[in-house]
């Protein structure tokens, strides 16, 4: 779905088809990283309950997740919701669907470290990419 076409710190290109079928309208959202603000990456799931630690440089306030090499929703938690870890007041974007009690992510202050052994954050290989937004810079965070 994506053009041969190497993308450029402004730009990015699309091929035919899914991302590209005419008279359809699309939305693109774009991030990157920035220090003690936002992280954006991906990690692989060890499929324990004792799974990874994602270093992001800041405490999270939120936490968007997404398999990407399997179907799977969207999912989201968020410190607002959730004051102390275990995390697990979970939004699916994707869906109408209320929100959902899910253990999913402990928020620490350099980062988070996943709680769940499902195939939504953490089935052993499977690759995950993550938004995290801080709540504080790693420079004034404590941890939880």
């Amino acid at each position: 779905m994506w053009s041969a076409t190497e993308p450029t710190s402004s730009v990015f290109y699309v091929g035919n088809g899914e991302v590209n079928a005419s008279s359809n309208n699309y939305i693109a959202y774009c991030f990157a990283n920035a220090e003690n603000l936002c992280r954006v990456g991906s990690y692989t799931g060890n499929g324990s309950t004792d799974g990874p630690m994602i270093y992001t440089g800041h405490r999270p306030a939120l936490l968007l997740i997404k398999r990407t090499d399997a179907t799977n929703n969207w999912h989201l938690v968020d410190s607002e919701r959730d004051t102390f870890n275990v995390v697990d007041a979970t939004l699916y974007p994707n869906l109408s669907n209320s929100e959902a009690t899910t253990t999913t992510a402990d928020f620490l202050s350099n980062g988070f470290k996943i709680r769940a052994s499902g195939n939504f954050a953490n089935a052993s290989g499977g690759t995950y990419i993550y938004l995290a937004i801080a709540e504080q810079p790693f420079k004034y965070a404590n941890a939880r």
